[in-house]
């Protein structure tokens, strides 16, 4: 199982796997083992959500809550790792999101003024 997870604006992938009695939990390069008794059937981590995403797409997420003050790409245009997209005012700070994507952005989903979820699609890349 496969899942990415935001903690404190960052964002991490998460593996989970069973094998036998053990369960791995992969977070980004470091790995967490846990042997499980018979009886127990989930692994309960507090203060964290998992947010299932479809991996096969490229899509440029918001990290925090917020305003979109700022939209740097249109549709069309080709954007590189690192490139920043969108500016996002949250908490009476200007932060700037950057694509962790090459390609080909295929939509932006946002416009300046608009306030955006935790989690929310900002740009889709081809």
């Amino acid at each position: 199982m496969k899942f990415r997870i935001n903690i404190k604006g960052k964002e991490y992938t998460v593996e989970i796997s069973e094998k036998g009695k053990e369960t791995k939990i992969k977070v980004g390069d470091k790995e967490f083992f846990f042997e499980r008794e018979k009886r127990e059937k989930k692994i309960l981590i507090p203060s964290v959500s998992f947010q299932k995403r479809n991996f096969s797409k490229k899509e440029i997420l918001a990290p925090i809550p917020g305003t979109i003050s700022e939209v740097f790409t249109k549709e069309g245009n080709f954007i590189k790792k690192g490139d920043k997209v969108v500016a996002l005012s949250a908490m009476k700070m200007e932060n700037e999101i950057v694509s962790e994507f090459e390609g080909k952005v295929k939509r932006v989903l946002v416009k300046k003024d608009q306030k955006v979820k935790e989690g929310d699609t900002l740009i889709l890349l081809e």
